[in-house]
């Protein structure tokens, strides 16, 4: 489907809100996807049957663990989707399973071994659009690597296979450079942008990718940009879409075991800001969601 005019307006503010530098100087990865939260959501509003990715593991944490960036974001997303009457499933690998499984409620969760009948499930279940939200990627010498450079093969299954593996719509989200989807961006600005970008850059591409200021705001802005898409589907993605909602299962994936990303801690914190930062973002995605003024 292709947004009316009004529609591009409210999602443009969208994406204004999700994809923003917050400090670690992306901003040249986020104007060379500017538009694309649209065409993402657009590509999501026509899908029944939904695949997503995510899990990014730490092993330098406080206790080595997957981290909350990317988990939270996809259990909601997940949770609305399913209450908007889409099937989905989400995959991961053994490191993050704990973590993602904490993070959903009623969602199928593969915990993938097998790349082939991980690809061979998504199939039968009729998967028309995959979906990978802060998971690390393949670079260019084909190993995972975080922002550090370092090789985190070790805990990290190729999903880029699976993502790749099927002939369903590709969307992405992430935040540094080097997630699965990040290879639709050239190698070179990626180098030019980020620390150790031409090391860690991923080159698995997509078909629309969001590059968001923290990975699960990326994934708030397509739930708020599917409420402005389709109005009937407004109220049960707004119920996921609070703050509250989004505190809960940060908690609850600290509880079980999560770390954030930035800091390596196991605190309610993604990418080293609080409640305090992510709940307003939220809130403001919310407020579009349901038809209202973001301020």
């Amino acid at each position: 489907m292709s947004p009316r005019k009004n529609e591009l307006a409210d999602i443009e503010v969208i994406e204004a809100i999700v994809c923003r530098d917050v400090g670690r100087g992306t901003r040249g990865l986020i104007e060379a996807t500017r538009g694309e939260l649209a065409a993402a959501a657009a590509a999501l509003a026509s899908s029944r049957s939904v695949g997503l990715i995510t899990g990014f593991y730490v092993p330098r944490g406080e206790t080595p663990a997957a981290e909350t960036d990317g988990p939270v974001g996809t259990g909601l997303l997940a949770m609305a989707l399913a209450a908007c009457g889409v099937k989905v499933r989400i995959a991961t690998d053994a490191p993050c399973a704990g973590v993602v499984r904490s993070a959903v409620s009623g969602i199928e969760v593969d915990d993938v071994t097998d790349i082939g009948r991980a690809i061979a499930r998504w199939q039968k279940a009729g998967v028309d659009c995959a979906i990978a939200i802060e998971r690390c990627g393949k670079s260019v010498d084909g190993k995972p690597r975080n922002m550090r450079a370092a090789d985190v093969s070790a805990w990290t299954l190729p999903l880029d296979d699976l993502f790749l593996g099927g002939g369903w719509k590709r969307l992405a989200v992430g935040d540094g450079g080097n997630e699965i989807g990040m290879g639709k961006l050239p190698r070179r600005l990626i180098g030019e942008t980020v620390p150790n970008g031409e090391v860690i850059a991923s080159v698995t591409s997509c078909d629309h990718l969001v590059v968001a200021g923290v990975s699960n705001w990326g994934a708030y802005g397509l739930m708020a940009a599917l409420a402005v898409l389709k109005p009937e589907w407004r109220d049960a993605i707004a119920k996921f879409l609070t703050a509250e909602q989004d505190l809960a299962v940060t908690n609850a994936t600290v509880a079980a075991g999560a770390v954030d990303g930035v800091t390596a801690r196991r605190e309610p914190t993604v990418d080293g800001f609080g409640a305090d930062v992510h709940g307003p973002v939220v809130e403001k995605l919310r407020r579009i969601a349901c038809g209202e003024a973001a301020d």
